[in-house]
């Protein structure tokens, strides 16, 4: 039998949890990911707050598990956080995700939430994670260099007349197809883990192994990438700006799929390690935080795709999808290793890179100044804030 003040305890904890979901939705994974899109005008801001919302609400539920996780017990060792300091964590990084919201800067919601989390744990008396930071840091130094990288160089191609365009494009579908078949699904896999298309279709094949993976997963894989492109291919013959525009959506809602599965856990992560305490399954609160995202991306993230599609650069159709490839693939890379990463961060730096394609393309240094220091802002703040408040709360007990 649960205690009753256990369970208000819960409530309110919960509580601040859904109010930090829809921060998210209507800061990070309700902007970011039609940005682009929007950018190139292949959708309305409107239609793609509605869009994105539904499809982070799925990605939340169905890939939302390893994030989730390893924010709520591997960022702090030693000590789990209680309902009081999941409160503290949780209100600081979301007001602050607010505050970034109504004033139209994208805030990053990782670097928030880890800060705060980081924060209320050490205060709490637990051992910094030094090996979890590592990944982290690397991770989100990295993705700049390596998504606006890549998003420059795939701008650089679609712009260049050595290769065709439609042949371009049609490898980037079968890139994007290869992924697909291999990410990891919650309803694919085993009661406690994951699995994939290619994985699910292709180890019962009687193929050999290549390198560790199996021979049946690789032909799978190949297939479904084979498969993507050649749809594209043909989208493209029968009317090359409306191909574009099908598969500009497409990545627009892979990558709102993927920050569901990233976002949430930002946003629920708190809550794991008091869900002994009251029986409710992961599933159960994957799916709170996953409405909790909905209600942000469908009432306030029309404001943020604005900002961030018009303010930062302007987008063609070939940038915007030279923009989403990498930002799918570093997004479904920090969900597989369960790494909390910001979406604001991986959007922002591939449009930027995308952007200097085309010689700067409207790229504002002032605003990217202004960002980068409200990203590093947002870091320090939170876990100073964070470990400051739980602080002052156990002085006055």
């Amino acid at each position: 039998m649960v205690a009753t003040g256990t369970l208000v305890t819960f409530v309110i904890a919960a509580a601040a949890s859904l109010f930090m979901a829809w921060a998210i939705g209507a800061g990070s994974s309700g902007s970011t990911p039609f940005a682009p899109a929007v950018g190139a005008n292949a959708i309305s801001v409107m239609r793609a707050g509605l869009i994105v919302g539904v499809l982070g609400f799925l990605g939340a539920v169905l890939q939302g598990a390893n994030v989730t996780e390893a924010v709520g017990t591997e960022l702090v060792i030693g000590e789990p956080l209680t309902a009081t300091a999941a409160i503290v964590g949780l209100i600081t990084a979301a007001v602050l995700v607010a505050i970034g919201v109504f004033a139209g800067y994208p805030i990053a919601t990782a670097f928030t939430v880890t800060g705060a989390v980081v924060g209320v744990g050490l205060a709490m008396g637990g051992a910094p994670a030094w090996a979890k930071y590592g990944e982290i840091m690397t991770l989100w130094v990295l993705t700049p260099f390596v998504g606006g990288g890549i998003a420059y160089g795939i701008a650089r191609l679609l712009r260049g007349d050595r290769f065709h365009e439609d042949y371009l494009i049609s490898v980037l579908g079968g890139v994007i197809g290869f992924i697909i078949a291999n990410i990891g699904f919650a309803f694919l896999g085993p009661p406690d883990g994951a699995g994939s298309i290619a994985g699910t279709l292709g180890d019962g094949l009687p193929l050999p192994g290549v390198g560790g993976f199996g021979g049946g997963r690789i032909a799978a894989s190949v297939a479904i990438a084979l498969l993507s492109g050649a749809v594209l291919w043909f989208a493209l013959r029968r009317d090359r700006t409306a191909g574009q525009r099908r598969f500009l959506l497409v990545l627009g809602g892979l990558v709102a799929f993927s920050a569901g599965g990233s976002q949430v856990g930002l946003a629920i992560g708190p809550l794991v390690p008091l869900l002994g305490e009251i029986a409710i399954p992961l599933w159960a609160i994957l799916t709170g935080g996953g409405f909790g995202l909905l209600l942000g991306s469908w009432t306030g993230a029309p404001r943020m795709i604005k900002a961030i599609a018009q303010d930062y650069s302007a987008l063609g159709p070939r940038r915007s999808i030279a923009a989403l490839i990498p930002s799918f693939a570093i997004a479904q890379t920090a969900v597989a290793f369960g790494i909390p990463v910001s979406f604001n961060e991986i959007i922002v730096s591939a449009i930027v890179g995308s952007g200097y394609a085309a010689g700067n393309a409207g790229v504002s240094r002032k605003k990217m100044g202004y960002t980068v220091l409200a990203w590093i802002g947002s870091l320090v703040l939170s876990f100073v804030l964070g470990y400051g408040i739980f602080y002052v709360i156990t002085l006055l007990r």
